[in-house]
């Protein structure tokens, strides 16, 4: 079964693999689901990802290892979606939010590429806002 939402797919599966406690968890890949892994990179929501080639079974994947702190607590509290298929939601560059106060990190896709919230602030672009991580 196709999915129609590619985003929300890789964030539920991310979401599903914390709560059990997983090392780390297969995403379908694709050029958006890179980016957006490596800017999670970056803020240190995960240790990393890699590329898994394809098998005759299997379609090409990333192997996502998930970041815990020493007692074992997900640094990933939280995941939202915010922009569905079905809901498009845009905002300029002055109505960027921030979520939690500034705590969590929002993923926005821009006309200058997929970036942070922070970055979109900086750069002065706005976008279509994909979701929130804390």
């Amino acid at each position: 079964m196709p999915v129609t939402d590619p985003i929300s797919d890789m964030l539920t599966r991310i979401r599903n693999a914390v709560q059990v406690r997983h090392e780390s968890v297969d995403v379908p890949a694709s050029r958006m689901r890179g980016e957006l892994l490596k800017l999670m990179q970056g803020e240190g929501f995960i240790k990393g990802f890699e590329k898994v080639e394809k098998t005759p079974k299997k379609p090409e994947s990333f192997r996502v290892d998930l970041n815990y702190y020493e007692d074992s607590e997900p640094v990933i509290q939280g995941l939202k979606r915010v922009s569905t298929p079905g809901l498009r939601v845009y905002v300029g560059k002055n109505e960027i939010p921030r979520y939690f106060g500034g705590l969590g990190v929002s993923f926005m896709s821009t006309p200058n590429g997929v970036m942070t919230g922070r970055e979109a602030r900086r750069t002065g672009v706005g976008g279509e806002l994909l979701f929130y991580v804390w």
